[in-house]
């Protein structure tokens, strides 16, 4: 290509873009997208749970920045995904909090691992696996310049809110979290809650906010709200929100999603009591063995499904919850 022809394009270019850059964008578009490999760590539970930072397999995760419309320093929502990967209903999300002058952080714990599902097959990553790769992720934000280090908020969905509600334990935080910051809040949407880890009533003085449904069979309420109550008893910040008529996944509703399916052959703990034995291993409270997910508790087929009603007042809810703690106008 002649080196004057190959000057033209690039000066095309140059125009072209700071023309996008200074015309009026729509205010849920970030002024701004970085992608960064996040390096973590696959481990196993019982090497989570044990601090074998030795044992763990290395692995390139990555992570989507969206920087949102603004100046100086500013608040993240941090996303972690549930057991189908970062999907739609994430950019939903990503916009309503964008639009908000939020900028927010996605983290794909999947494809660096060669995994686009776990459902139905929850033995292909650790249970608390996810944890790493956001404590890695706020390493990383920690360091950024348009980063407020005050104003990070960790969200997570399933699989994704599970993640989210335990990365909330003073133990897993001085193991894994080496970012020195601590997250402003979480909020876990409809995680499985069937796991008592120990001292698991000992977790950050952040608020925590749950979002669950009556009939989720797939990660039942009635394992979390166990668990809230234990948390509220150890005098925690921790609110559950139920919403009734909405399934696993009720804020697909967000896109419009009223149905209503069977995951089929996803694997659910919903009858499983699992509990944190010696030595870091997960035991089945049951059976008093190590758990795996051959174990008869385990079952298939639970229903996952959208309700735009709800899914609105969840996004209503979590959006007051953060003008309030960001202290946004």
């Amino acid at each position: 290509m002649p080196t004057a022809f190959r000057a033209a394009m690039a000066l095309i270019v140059l125009c072209a873009s700071t023309g996008l850059a200074s015309a009026q964008l729509p205010k849920e578009a970030p002024a701004r997208t970085e992608i960064f490999p996040i390096q973590s760590l696959t481990l196993s539970d019982q090497q989570f749970l044990s601090g074998d930072e030795a044992a763990g397999k290395p692995v390139t995760v990555a992570g989507e920045f969206r920087v949102a419309q603004g100046s100086g320093k500013m608040p993240v929502v941090v996303l972690m995904h549930g057991s189908s990967g970062v999907g739609p209903t994430t950019d939903a999300w990503v916009h309503e909090f964008n639009a908000m002058g939020i900028s927010t952080f996605v983290i794909d714990g999947f494809t660096g691992r060669g995994l686009t599902v776990t459902g139905p097959n929850q033995a292909l990553l650790g249970r608390l696996n996810l944890i790493v790769d956001i404590y890695r992720s706020l390493e990383i934000l920690a360091k950024h310049p348009r980063v407020d280090p005050d104003r990070i908020v960790l969200m997570g969905f399933s699989r994704g809110g599970q993640a989210t509600l335990y990365a909330s334990l003073e133990r897993f935080n001085k193991l894994w979290n080496k970012s020195g910051l601590q997250f402003a809040a979480y909020i876990p949407f409809y995680p499985d809650c069937s796991t008592t880890y120990r001292t698991d009533t000992d977790v950050a003085a952040r608020p925590i906010r749950i979002f669950h449904g009556t009939p989720d069979d797939y990660n039942p309420v009635r394992s979390c709200k166990a668990f809230v109550e234990r948390l509220k008893a150890a005098g925690r910040d921790v609110v559950l929100t139920e919403y009734p008529d909405s399934a696993h996944g009720f804020d697909s509703g967000l896109l419009g999603v009223s149905s209503v399916m069977v995951s089929a052959n996803a694997q659910t703990v919903r009858n499983c009591h699992i509990k944190e034995g010696d030595g870091g291993v997960l035991v089945n409270g049951d059976t008093n063995a190590p758990f795996t997910y051959k174990d008869a508790c385990v079952e298939l087929n639970p229903h996952v499904g959208g309700n735009p009603t709800t899914a609105a007042e969840s996004r209503k809810a979590v959006v007051e919850f953060l003008q309030a703690l960001f202290k946004l106008g």
